[in-house]
């Protein structure tokens, strides 16, 4: 799949000390790649949208995945992360392009982190909301997790305004190529090992 923009190319990415930890290096960077597609899609005019009175605007997803991001990583998961009044663009508005930049900007910080995590410092027990212990690895995927909603949550208020949805896994309503082979069928569904395998 090729996409329009990439906030942090694979050429980029830190190498991970130990080889079994290098897939959370490339997912977290793809996760904030296909998170920085559906925000850039965002026009400024819009960030005050919200499909209902009881959502949140745009604006307000965005200021929550700055917020909680750093949370998650320095509260539960020990990450050395920036300042809190370094989180938020300055301004009373700040644009759709102010809070990619920071997000990208604390994303590339954590990459490294990440990429010298040793299996001891991933298998580490952490403690995490309601008095839960996890791993340090749980709560990364966790966080992964909760990045997927908000940026569906982005994609939903999108198509509910009436604007362009970007592909971030493969096809989207608005933008299709010819190699795309989404699973609609049973054949497709199919595909792959056999019985027993």
């Amino acid at each position: 799949m090729h996409y329009d923009h990439t906030a942090i190319p694979d050429a980029e990415l830190p190498q991970a000390v130990e080889p079994v930890f290098a897939h959370v290096v490339t997912t977290y960077a793809s996760e904030v790649n296909k998170t920085v597609t559906m925000w850039r899609a965002i026009p400024d005019a819009l960030l005050e949208f919200r499909p209902h009175e009881n959502t949140n605007t745009l604006r307000t997803i965005l200021v929550h995945q700055l917020l909680s991001e750093r949370r998650f990583f320095a509260e539960f998961a020990g990450l050395d992360e920036p300042p809190v009044a370094e989180l938020l663009p300055v301004g009373d508005s700040p644009t759709v392009a102010a809070y990619i930049e920071n997000y990208v900007r604390f994303a590339r910080r954590r990459l490294v982190q990440f990429a010298q995590g040793t299996t001891a410092w991933w298998l580490m027990p952490r403690q995490f909301f309601g008095g839960l212990e996890r791993e340090r690895i749980w709560v990364f995927w966790r966080r992964v997790l909760h990045t997927c909603h908000h940026r569906t949550q982005v994609q939903t208020w999108l198509r509910l305004a009436e604007q362009h949805v970007p592909a971030i896994y493969g096809p989207s309503g608005d933008v299709k190529w010819a190699e795309a082979d989404p699973t609609y069928s049973l054949e497709a569904a199919g595909r792959g090992a056999t019985k027993g395998s």
